[in-house]
């Protein structure tokens, strides 16, 4: 039976984080993966977008704090390159609705401190001229980026390893095991792993096992879908975004553009369970993207991919200590943009677990804001 002082599952970028800056602060920790590969959900599928604007006020404070105080030094910490840019992020819209949301975002993010502010769309040429005339408006977040998902969440993992965490790869858990109204560990098909603190970081299989030990998650399974171009001149430093959310893309420090977006037909794109991309999703996508780009019209797709993301109830992470639980931390919910936020994330849970205090309130992303109000 293994023991450590901090059991993390899951082994994505929000576990491997949590687990280095858990192991930074002296903690002896084991992370348990049920793939094959660390890195294998989210953390390798996703668009690489360190942003601030078009978040909700309630997770803002951390990720401005993650923006603020780690990202444009983690190439550095980790000895790899995050290929992190902070060149802002334009959120396009071409009507009056798109307008109104977000305006409504803007808002909310300046009434917390982002400086964001709206945009026209003679302005938002100015700052990329490779958009079409349909985009009229949008909001512009200067300190925004994006970064490779792949080599950050590597980084992490070989940091944290470099520090003595244990990571063990093909070990799915079964249960939280519970003694006398604490966490003690975990079950797995291979033995029993104790712990004081489990860190339950597994994205929606976070679910099942939360439940186990009397805890509901509302959280849903979603697919999404991206897609990789051939490597094309540069054009732009920028990460972009919609007013609802339906595209979002860069282009990478090698020249290839990394896009997502939905097609509608997600649902029904499963394979017994499994993640899998449609030959008509990524059709759907480009004739959107030449809506806003016409000079990619020609731009070949080398590769597509689909992976799950973790939408919680309210579109917010859920984060932090469960009173019903002493000895459970919490860290999943992202909704699909707990890239960014995850070195913010990583180092706020382990400072909670080391010392009891955080730098950024966690409260309005704790678990009991679920509770039934009385």
């Amino acid at each position: 039976m293994e023991r450590s002082d901090v059991l993390v599952v899951g082994g994505g970028i929000i576990g491997c984080a949590t687990a280095y800056y858990l192991a930074k602060a002296g903690a002896k920790v084991t992370v348990l993966e049920a793939s094959e590969n660390i890195g294998d959900g989210g953390s390798s599928r996703n668009g690489g977008g360190v942003r601030q604007s078009g978040r909700d006020p309630r997770e803002l404070p951390l990720v401005m704090y993650g923006i603020k105080n780690l990202w444009p030094h983690l190439s550095e910490e980790l000895s790899v390159d995050c290929e992190y840019h902070q060149d802002g992020n334009l959120r396009l819209g071409k009507n009056e609705k798109h307008r109104q949301i977000l305006q409504g975002l803007t808002d909310r993010a300046v009434a917390v401190g982002l400086d964001v502010r709206m945009i026209d769309g003679d302005e938002v040429r100015k700052i990329n001229p490779y958009l079409s005339d349909e985009v009229t408006v949008a909001s512009w977040c200067p300190t925004d980026g994006h970064a490779n998902p792949l080599t950050t969440t590597l980084g992490y993992y070989k940091s944290a390893r470099a520090l003595g965490v244990h990571f063990i790869t093909a070990e799915p858990v079964n249960a939280i095991k519970k003694v006398r109204g604490k966490i003690v560990g975990v079950t797995t098909p291979d033995g029993d792993f104790e712990a004081d603190t489990v860190v339950l970081a597994a994205g929606y299989a976070s679910r099942p096992l939360a439940a186990g030990v009397g805890i509901d998650l509302p959280m849903q399974k979603r697919l999404i879908e991206a897609l990789v171009t051939e490597a094309q001149p540069h054009m732009f430093d920028q990460m972009l975004g919609t007013a609802e959310a339906d595209f979002y893309g860069h282009q990478t420090k090698h020249g290839s553009f990394v896009f997502g977006g939905s097609s509608g037909l997600e649902p029904f794109n499963t394979d017994d369970g499994r993640p899998v991309t449609s030959s008509l999703t990524a059709p759907c996508i480009c004739r959107g993207i030449m809506k806003y780009f016409p000079d990619l019209a020609d731009a070949k797709i080398v590769r597509t991919w689909a992976g799950w993301i973790d939408p919680s109830a309210d579109g917010v992470p859920i984060l932090g200590t469960v009173e019903e639980n002493p000895g459970l931390i919490l860290a999943c919910g992202f909704t699909g943009h707990g890239f960014g936020i995850a070195p913010a994330v990583g180092d706020q849970l382990a400072k909670l677990i080391t010392t009891g205090k955080t730098d950024v309130d966690l409260t309005p992303l704790h678990y009991s804001r679920f509770h039934a109000k009385i």
